[in-house]
């Protein structure tokens, strides 16, 4: 008996420390991730586009981007868009096209659908959810069915992609969040 209360205290003494190891595992979010939320929006993989050719019905319509971050384009065959804005995708296409297609092609993008947001964590309904311009990471967690009751409402942590890096930081539940990242709200520990 005398025995085991020197190892009791040792393992209670560990758990706390892995415990507050864990909190400071994660930093407040770096520089380059919150620039992210305010840079143009840029083209990744199960983003849907509108493609309008004018004056060219045929090659008006919407087009996905596949998983290796291509769109399909007819006559051109596979054009690359992942990491791209739509003003650049735009510009691509044209000039795709003017290589011995159309003269003077004028292409103009709108996204129809944006790649989802997956919110995970102590929320109502984990999952994946349809990312809405101008969403806020409090706007996701309410359509994720609102916090539990043992949530941490104060700030959650996102992983995101970031030329191609993926990055996870924390940011405050009113902060930007953009399509494609993963938002998981943490355990309050009291």
């Amino acid at each position: 008996m005398t025995f085991a209360a020197p190892r009791l205290i040792s393992a209670f003494v560990v758990a706390i420390a892995t415990t507050l190891a864990g909190c400071s595992a994660y930093q407040p979010a770096p520089r380059a991730f919150n620039e992210a939320a305010l840079q143009p929006y840029r083209l990744d993989s199960g983003d849907r586009l509108r493609v309008n050719v004018f004056d060219q019905a045929g090659l008006t319509n919407t087009y996905t981007i596949d998983q290796a971050g291509y769109v399909a384009f007819p006559l051109v065959g596979q054009v690359a868009a992942r990491g791209k804005t739509v003003s650049q995708l735009e510009a691509g296409i044209a000039q795709q096209l003017r290589k011995g297609f159309l003269k003077n092609p004028d292409v103009t993008i709108e996204i129809d659908r944006y790649r989802p947001v997956f919110v995970m964590g102590e929320v109502g309904r984990p999952g994946q959810y349809s990312y809405v311009a101008g969403m806020t990471a409090q706007n996701a967690i309410a359509i994720a069915g609102g916090f539990t009751s043992r949530a941490n409402q104060r700030d959650v942590d996102v992983t995101r992609k970031i030329n191609a890096n993926v990055m996870t930081g924390r940011i405050i539940i009113s902060a930007p969040v953009i399509a494609g990242d993963t938002i998981y709200v943490r355990e309050r520990f009291f």
